[in-house]
């Protein structure tokens, strides 16, 4: 594919922010060039995120149902028994996925028999043919060093908001312990998922502050998932408004724009946007969505597989095939 657009580490706030703030059709128009540029614009990442161990986490994210301290309805499960969780990479698989994520409410890992059981997790997935992403909380250069050698492909680290505005949604860690995660993952040769929330009461400066930090590390995240956040009955931000639909767009095409080459994932919200909207967001550059058996995303509603893949046949997008399955059947 001819590739014109070249990537670039070294953005300045200023060119982020002009971007940011281009007229909106003037900037879905080049983000939707860039995405062509570099990726089939009919092809959408299937992915789905298992939650494997839920609730109980001793964080105080603002936004996190899943936070012991406050009072939600969502029940804490223990960690999921290995063969549980094979069988739901197995039926991921099945129904479309090339990716499948496992999510674990912890605030870091600890070496122990749950860690061990994970490691198991990974390698029994990465078996399937399947991409394996894990989100476990912060980790050392250590542990990353055995999801790696287990076949990890992704780590989902996110750095939520700005640098700036983070302690005003979390204060039970720091922006920096967000990038020391990300730095010992990269060093184990994992790929980078991170992203953000937008709905958190951030600023316009604040988005473009969390996407600046991300298009500027010496290699842009493998992948870049877009959240709008899902409001959770008992959290801080529980009565903060709905996420215009278009504000999503305006970060989805900033971040093609200036992460060419990044798969941009429409994440959380997506259950309350209807298909014209989403259809905006792909035009605008993202290719990955979240989908599940379950509808579920962790712990708050998404829309189900069956759902999202008459969503794609209407719009005329088709699963992503991961390049080792292309090769292998001579048709991600």
């Amino acid at each position: 594919m001819n590739k014109k657009t070249e990537l670039r580490n070294d953005w300045t706030k200023e060119e982020v922010e002009a971007i940011y703030h281009l007229p909106l059709m003037e900037l879905i128009y080049k983000a939707a060039s860039v995405h062509r540029e570099w990726h089939d614009p009919s092809e959408v990442q299937i992915c789905t995120l298992l939650s494997i161990k839920t609730g109980g986490c001793p964080e105080d994210c603002s936004y996190c149902g899943q936070a012991a301290r406050y009072h939600t309805n969502i029940k804490v499960q223990a960690l999921l028994p290995t063969e549980t969780v094979i069988e739901h990479a197995r039926k991921a698989k099945e129904s479309g996925s090339s990716r499948f994520c496992m999510a674990a409410a912890w605030r870091e890992v600890r070496d122990n028999r749950d860690f061990d059981r994970v490691i198991d997790m990974v390698k029994g997935v990465n078996e399937l043919g399947l991409e394996v992403c894990c989100t476990l909380g912060m980790l050392t250069e250590e542990q990353a060093e055995r999801l790696q050698e287990a076949g990890l492909h992704a780590y989902n680290h996110n750095l939520d908001t700005s640098e700036q505005y983070y302690e005003e949604i979390i204060s039970t860690r720091t922006f920096d312990n967000r990038i020391n995660t990300i730095n010992n993952v990269r060093k184990a040769g994992i790929t980078v998922c991170s992203g953000g929330i937008i709905g958190l009461g951030e600023t316009h400066r604040d988005r473009i502050s969390m996407i600046l930090t991300l298009a500027t590390m010496p290699k842009h995240p493998d992948s870049v998932p877009v959240n709008a956040l899902a409001r959770v009955a008992g959290t801080p931000l529980e009565n903060n408004p709905k996420v215009d639909t278009w504000e999503m767009v305006r970060m989805i095409a900033t971040a093609r724009i200036v992460m060419p080459a990044s798969v941009i994932r429409l994440s959380a919200g997506r259950i309350e946007m209807d298909e014209t909207e989403q259809a905006w967001c792909f035009m605008a550059g993202a290719n990955s969505i979240f989908t599940g058996e379950r509808e579920t995303l962790l712990v708050t509603p998404n829309p189900g597989v069956s759902e999202d893949m008459q969503m794609l046949t209407n719009l005329g997008l088709k699963p992503m095939i991961k390049e080792s399955a292309k090769t292998t059947c001579t048709t991600h």
